[in-house]
């Protein structure tokens, strides 16, 4: 399989693409196209600035589209089994201090630890695959090896079917 994402991961990725390619990509072709215009290009600052920032540009929305095409998304809400930690799973758990941090189980993509998102493949991820509230995993993280017990696992609600009536 490959890399697995989430719709608003995907979604996001999708709008930066977007917006690289709508918006920011015609700004620069226009002001390269106006500088070129001017003579000289070996000093025509916005020119060689330009042909800079459409180099950067062309890089970034070419990486976005070779990793759209590579990844596929999983709804976490159409997950069926919520008893265990799957991907898209926002997990509580507990260090041997009852410390308590809350994770949530998303594509390397869209990982940001510092707002709780870790990757899937992560050592913390890896470690806490398939397990259940009460289970108590160890996890090998850069500062050493500890234990984590999971305490808590929740999912996103899936969304109304269209035409279903709500009670």
């Amino acid at each position: 399989m490959s890399d697995p994402i989430t719709p608003a991961g995907f979604e996001a990725m999708r709008a930066e693409y977007t917006q690289l390619m709508s918006v920011e990509r015609p700004a620069i072709v226009d002001i390269v196209s106006w500088a070129a215009g001017n003579g000289d290009r070996s000093e025509n600052g916005d020119y060689i600035y330009g042909r800079q920032k459409l180099r950067d540009i062309d890089r970034r929305a070419g990486f976005l589209a070779r990793r759209m095409k590579a990844v596929t998304v999983v709804n976490p809400a159409a997950q069926t089994d919520h008893s265990r930690v799957w991907f898209g799973a926002t997990v509580t758990i507990a260090d041997a201090d009852d410390n308590e941090r809350t994770v949530t189980l998303v594509g390397s993509d869209e990982s940001d630890a510092s707002a709780g998102r870790i990757g899937w493949t992560s050592p913390m991820a890896r470690a806490l695959r398939a397990a259940a509230v009460g289970d108590v995993r160890r996890v090998t993280l850069p500062g050493g090896e500890s234990e984590v017990e999971v305490v808590g696992i929740s999912y996103p609600c899936a969304p109304a079917k269209a035409g279903a009536l709500e009670t």
